[in-house]
């Protein structure tokens, strides 16, 4: 124990370069555990030998104290915050986005920050982490609710009144674009010196960016622009002034930083609108890309388009993963990045050179008029994709002869063109799908240089629909708006997807529920973004379509230029299900991989969760469909939860043998944490359900070796 409590309290080297602050080893500091988002901490008190020893040290219901009237005060589900922990205090984000700052080793609250005591639209839920900075006594946490982030006394939970305007700045600030967009944050951005460095989910027609905020005043240090004006790099891969109408190319899923050198990578999103590219052909820089930024000043030093021209919603969906490997003889610090279709891109972390060769592959061209696809997509050499890249006949499903023969029809009836079918009216499968492949929980890497990444194989459903009707008349406003801005996440039949979060809205009544819809759609919540630059004509005109209500649309008094409208919209978002709600394909459904990032070979591949009552008919684990990360640790392990069995497990990190598991009381959508207090290890994750259309709830489990 003496030893053990030696190597922790000594300061360790981190792959990104840096080393870590007081407390180094012990505690959990930023989010995904370092400034290199590498998920690995370097404890070994837990280890192979003794890891089925672990139990239940603590448990704390993070739900939020209910506020009379308001449903969101004690939300529940989508609780995917990965813990800090500094010093013995745990700091979360839960569902209702209040800070909760515990007592480490005993779960006990200390303190608690409603954003509703500052604003009351501090509204929005699914957020995955908190960000912290310390300079001496000055100890801050960072968090965002609506569109405000604030800084608060990490030792208090107090807004801090010296920063921005009475303690928070609006979210919507530095983007070069007139007013204040509705921009808010999923993900916690990456402290760097005295900056905290952010992107954001902006809306779709707000030109994206990059920016660095300074940690005590709120001050703007740097923008990085990721949709080009004339002259800086990359505007001759849009058409001309697209920066005016293309939105998003954001990046909603986090940065990581190498500490040392000073360069902060980031991982952007489809430009905007996701679905529909017939007015931004291109290559669309800096969509889709892995781009290495000077820290210090925002300074474009190289980037990597992963994605060109993206009509399928492949954002980069998790920060890239910093490590060090071995490669051509010699150690190469690299920065690797996964992707929704289950490639796995490697970089020179300096220079942006790719440590594999990458080839350009030819797409099929669109089948819609107006409408061209990139001729080409780029493949890395190595490492092999780590999911299946095209829907097969030998992929129909096995799990029951009925689901085989379901599956083999609708495969016959079906086109498939793999993660980017051709734009068409015609219904294709999309396999990988929009959930991945990598999804945002990212990818853990241990100082050997294994990559540690969970991917799901879900089929879905493509399918472009014309926004005018069959006859080529127009259709109602209502009805072309709803089709343009809704039908992508709620289906073109209004049915939603409940699985996937996306409510059904053929039951909604007026006129409680019209002025609800209404004030969703002013202000966004859950998984939907505001829509608060959309004219009020044009949200009254969704609402009285969804409604039965639809009157002509008022006049508004706006100065923004609306892009036209397009002529197609995509059909929604549809897993493809069989007739027992099970994936129609082929299990594996979900897996954890490991990946020699030395060689670019696959160490090892297993399922990731499974469904006890298919193990029960005699079907072997078939993995389950998996949001949240994994950890690795200096003892030989790889910690995940994720899977839709309401289970956390650890893995043999050599082997990928299953050595411990345990249930929890929801299924853990995050990524877990590890730490250390008075020579005890922990093992923390949030289990909040509600992925998966499995139950929902709002607890904190940490785990320990018995004392």
């Amino acid at each position: 124990m003496i030893l053990v409590l030696l190597l922790t309290l000594s300061a360790c080297a981190r792959p990104d370069g840096g080393t870590s602050a007081s407390g180094a080893g012990r505690d959990w500091r930023a989010y995904l555990g370092d400034a290199g988002s590498t998920h690995y901490s370097t404890l070994d008190q837990i280890t192979t030998a003794n890891v089925g020893q672990l139990q239940v040290a603590w448990t704390f219901d993070a739900a939020g104290t209910p506020v009379e009237g308001d449903a969101s005060s004690t939300a529940k589900g989508d609780y995917q915050t990965n813990n800090l922990i500094v010093d013995g205090v745990l700091y979360t984000a839960s569902p209702a986005r209040q800070v909760i700052a515990l007592d480490a080793a005993t779960g006990k609250e200390r303190w608690r920050f409603d954003p509703r005591s500052e604003r009351e639209d501090a509204v929005g839920n699914r957020q995955r982490g908190l960000a912290y900075w310390e300079d001496g006594e000055d100890r801050r946490i960072f968090t965002s609710a609506g569109t405000w982030l604030y800084a608060l006394d990490a030792r208090t939970g107090a807004p801090i009144r010296t920063f921005g305007d009475n303690g928070s700045i609006h979210l919507g600030r530095g983007l070069g674009v007139r007013g204040l967009p509705s921009v808010r944050l999923n993900t916690p951005g990456v402290v760097y010196k005295d900056l905290l460095i952010l992107g954001g989910l902006i809306p779709e027609n707000v030109s994206g960016g990059i920016r660095a905020f300074d940690v005590r005043t709120g001050q703007l240090r740097w923008t990085f622009r990721t949709i080009p004006r004339p002259g800086e790099h990359g505007y001759d891969t849009w058409p001309k002034d697209a920066w005016k109408t293309a939105g998003g190319a954001s990046d909603w899923s986090g940065h990581s930083v190498d500490v040392a050198r000073g360069i902060v990578y980031v991982s952007t999103e489809t430009a905007g609108p996701d679905f529909w590219g017939g007015d931004r052909y291109g290559e669309n820089l800096f969509a889709n890309s892995v781009i290495a930024l000077d820290a210090n000043t925002g300074r474009r030093l190289w980037h990597f388009q992963v994605v060109h021209h993206d009509l399928w919603d492949l954002d980069l969906p998790a920060p890239p993963t910093l490590l060090t490997v071995t490669h051509g003889g010699r150690r190469i610090d690299a920065v690797a990045q996964g992707t929704k279709h289950g490639l796995l891109f490697a970089f020179d972390r300096v220079t942006g050179a790719p440590l594999w060769p990458v080839h350009e592959r030819p797409t099929e061209p669109s089948r819609l008029p107006g409408v061209k696809v990139w001729p080409t997509q780029p493949v890395p050499e190595k490492p092999a994709p780590l999911i299946r890249q095209r829907y097969t006949i030998d992929d129909v499903s096995t799990i029951s002869p009925l689901a085989r023969f379901d599956t083999t029809e609708r495969f016959k009836r079906s086109g498939n063109f793999g993660a980017m079918p051709p734009p068409s009216t015609d219904e294709t499968i999309l396999f990988p799908g929009p959930d991945g492949g990598f999804e945002w929980g990212g990818a853990a890497a241990d100082p050997d240089g294994i990559l540690y990444a969970n991917v799901n194989e879900i089929p879905w459903f493509y399918r472009m629909i014309p926004t005018r009707g069959p006859d080529g008349a127009p259709l109602t406003p209502g009805h072309r708006q709803y089709l343009v801005h809704c039908a992508a996440c709620h289906g073109a039949d209004r049915r939603g997807d409940v699985k996937g979060g996306m409510p059904n809205l053929t039951a909604l009544a007026p006129p409680k529920d019209e002025a609800f819809v209404l004030k969703v759609m002013q202000t966004g919540g859950g998984r939907m973004p505001p829509f608060d630059r959309l004219p009020e004509g044009q949200r009254r005109a969704i609402a009285g379509y969804l409604f039965g209500t639809e009157k002509p649309a008022a006049p508004t008094a706006t100065n923004d230029k609306q892009p036209p409208e397009p002529p197609y919209a995509f059909g929604g978002f549809r897993r493809w299900s069989d007739r027992e709600g099970y994936p129609a394909i082929k299990p594996p459904w979900g897996t954890l991989n490991a990946v020699d990032m030395n060689t670019g070979e696959i160490k090892w591949k297993v399922p990731l969760g499974e469904y006890p009552e298919l193990t029960a008919r005699g079907i072997p684990p078939t993995g389950t469909e998996n949001y949240g990360g994994p950890v690795v640790t200096a003892g030989g392990l790889v910690f995940i939860a994720a899977t839709a069995d309401e289970t956390i497990r650890a893995f043999d990190k050599q082997t990928g043998r299953v050595l411990w598991q345990a249930k929890l009381p929801f299924s853990g959508n995050a990524t877990p944490s590890t730490y250390m207090v008075d020579g005890r290890q922990y093992v923390v994750i949030s289990a909040g359900g509600g992925k998966s259309g499995r139950p929902a709830g709002s607890a904190l489990v940490a785990f320990a070796l018995p004392r």
